[in-house]
C-alpha cells in the first residue's frame, strides 16, 4: 500500500540519495541561470549588499555562487550531511544553518533574495515552507522560484514517463515494475496549484525569456540553439510541456527591472 502524502517522513539525507547534488559542474552552471535571473528581476549587476538565502542548499554550490556575487547569504537544510560538505568548502563565506523550511531562524523581511529551486516536492508541508519563505523575504526583494510540475512528460528523479501524474498507489507500483524504488515520495502539483501555492506574492513567469535567449541566462547547456528562433506564440503554445518553470516572486506588486528582452517575462 502506498504512503499518503500526510505520512511523508522528511528527507534527511538527500545529498547521500541523489547523487546529482553533488555534482559541482551542473550545480554551478544551475546557479548561473538563477543569478541572471535574478539580476534581471531586480535591475542589478551583482547581488552587493544584498542579504541572500538559499532554502534546501545541501552541498551548498548555489549558496556560495550567490556569496560570490556579492549577497551576504545563508543557506539552510535539514540534509546533515550535505550540510557538512558544504560547511567543509564554502563556511568561510556562507553561514549553513540546520533549518526546516516551516520554521526558518531568520527575522520578518530579513532577505533581499531567498532561492527556492526544486525544493516544494520534497517537503512534508509545502505551504508551511512557502508562507515562512514569504515573512522573511522583505519588501522589494526576489524569491526565486525553480518548480517542476505534476505534468512534466518524463519524471526527473527517476527518468519515468508520465510517474508524476499517477495516483499514488499507481505511482509506487510503476516504480516497483521498473526497480526504480519501492516508493514514489516526491509530489508535484498542477500550473493551477503551483498558482495557489504562490497567490501571496507577485509572480512573473521568466521560462519563455530563459527559452528565447537561453545565453543570455545560462540555460544553453541544456535549452538547444535553435529554440531561441522558435517565434514566441509557438513557445507559448509548447510551455505546458516544459518541465520546469522558471518564476521570479516579489512580496509586493513590482515589474521586473532589467533591461527589455526578446521575450519579455509574463505575470502568472
Amino acid at each position: 500500500m502506498g504512503v499518503e502524502r500526510g505520512d511523508r517522513e522528511e528527507q534527511l539525507a538527500y545529498s547521500e540519495q541523489m547523487a546529482a547534488m553533488l555534482d559541482e559542474t551542473k550545480r554551478r552552471k544551475k546557479a548561473a541561470k538563477i543569478l541572471a535571473v535574478v539580476r534581471h528581476a531586480l535591475g542589478r549587476e551583482d547581488l552587493a549588499g544584498l542579504r541572500a538565502l538559499d532554502v534546501g542548499c545541501s552541498a551548498g554550490f548555489i549558496a556560495d555562487e550567490l556569496a560570490g556575487a556579492g549577497a551576504r547569504t545563508t543557506g539552510v537544510d535539514i540534509d546533515e550531511p550535505g550540510l557538512a560538505v558544504a560547511r567543509e568548502r564554502f563556511g568561510h563565506r556562507v553561514d549553513f544553518r540546520h533549518a526546516r523550511g516551516e520554521a526558518l531562524p531568520f527575522d520578518d523581511a530579513s532577505m533581499d533574495v531567498v532561492v527556492f529551486n526544486h525544493i516544494y516536492e520534497h517537503v512534508v508541508d509545502p505551504e508551511a515552507v512557502v508562507a515562512d519563505i514569504h515573512r522573511v523575504l522583505a519588501p522589494g526583494g526576489v524569491l526565486y522560484l525553480g518548480v517542476g510540475h505534476r505534468h512534466q512528460v518524463v519524471e526527473p528523479h527517476y527518468k519515468l514517463p508520465f510517474l508524476s501524474w499517477l495516483p499514488q498507489r499507481a505511482a509506487d507500483r510503476y516504480m516497483q515494475l521498473t526497480r526504480k524504488g519501492d516508493h514514489y515520495y516526491e509530489h508535484y502539483y498542477s500550473r493551477g496549484g503551483l498558482r495557489e501555492l504562490f497567490a501571496a506574492f507577485d509572480v512573473w513567469d521568466y521560462t519563455l525569456p530563459v527559452l528565447a535567449d537561453a545565453s543570455a541566462f545560462d540555460g544553453d547547456d541544456l535549452i538547444p540553439g535553435w529554440v531561441a528562433r522558435v517565434p514566441e506564440p509557438v513557445l507559448a503554445a509548447a510551455l505546458p510541456a516544459v518541465p520546469t518553470y522558471i518564476w521570479a516572486a516579489f512580496k509586493e506588486p513590482a515589474t521586473p527591472a532589467g533591461p527589455p528582452l526578446r521575450v519579455a517575462p509574463r505575470h502568472v
